[in-house]
């Protein structure tokens, strides 16, 4: 009975679904996986099962990609790319993914910038979509942060005590954009100049006590990015 009834209420959840998948373009596939993933998480009891996921997975193929999985069904049945979850995105990475995707991860990464007209809550989600990918530590990030943002946060940030710490500059970053737009929704001139005398909530206190380790080596490529 409670499965049953834990059945019925993810039947009601409206959950959008993913985007067909046609193999075509590489980069479509990590987001056809987080749209999957996503399903998978709000309905765990009917996605409990492996074959469950990949059924579903395999049901919004189209294009080659479907192609792939139905000559896989006629030719190769008892292959576990058909049953198992894991062997799946494997073998359908491996073919219709892209290729390194820590290398386009770190292109993305240098070549993202903040629009002027962004707020950064949003940036920083585009930001550290590139992150996860990559191995780089927090010094490196923090290089590549400072850099993609707009002029108007690098003036500002020019007038204050500097973090050291990548969570620390984040929240530093996050306070100066909502004073901007703060300013902007006053019908104000946005402000130039900051009073930070006697203020420490612009350094030690901005990490509201979160100071992660950083490797001494900032090309240290081992992974020490904890996100989330």
């Amino acid at each position: 009975d409670n499965t049953r009834n834990a059945l019925a209420r993810e039947g009601k959840l409206d959950i959008q679904k993913p985007e067909p998948f046609t193999g075509r373009d590489p980069r479509k596939w990590r987001i056809f996986l987080t749209q999957c993933l996503t399903m998978f998480q709000a309905k765990p009891i009917t996605f409990q099962l492996e074959s469950s996921r990949v059924a579903f997975a395999a049901s919004y193929l189209q294009g080659i990609a479907f192609d792939h999985y139905t000559a896989l069904l006629r030719f190769d049945p008892n292959n576990p790319v058909l049953s198992h979850w894991l062997a799946f995105t494997q073998e359908f990475s491996s073919k219709f993914g892209v290729f390194d995707t820590v290398a386009e991860a770190e292109e993305n990464l240098f070549n993202l910038r903040m629009r002027d007209n962004e707020r950064f809550t949003t940036f920083i989600v585009r930001f550290e979509r590139e992150a996860y990918e990559t191995s780089w530590n927090y010094n490196a990030l923090q290089f590549a942060l400072r850099r993609a943002l707009p002029q108007r946060i690098k003036d500002v940030l020019r007038l204050v005590p500097k973090q050291t710490t990548y969570d620390g500059y984040k929240v530093l970053v996050t306070q100066v954009d909502q004073r901007y737009w703060e300013d902007r929704s006053e019908n104000t001139a946005p402000r130039t100049s900051w009073n930070t005398s006697g203020n420490t909530n612009w350094q030690a206190g901005a990490t509201n006590g979160i100071r992660p380790s950083i490797p001494a080596n900032p090309a240290n490529p081992a992974p020490c990015f904890p996100l989330g």
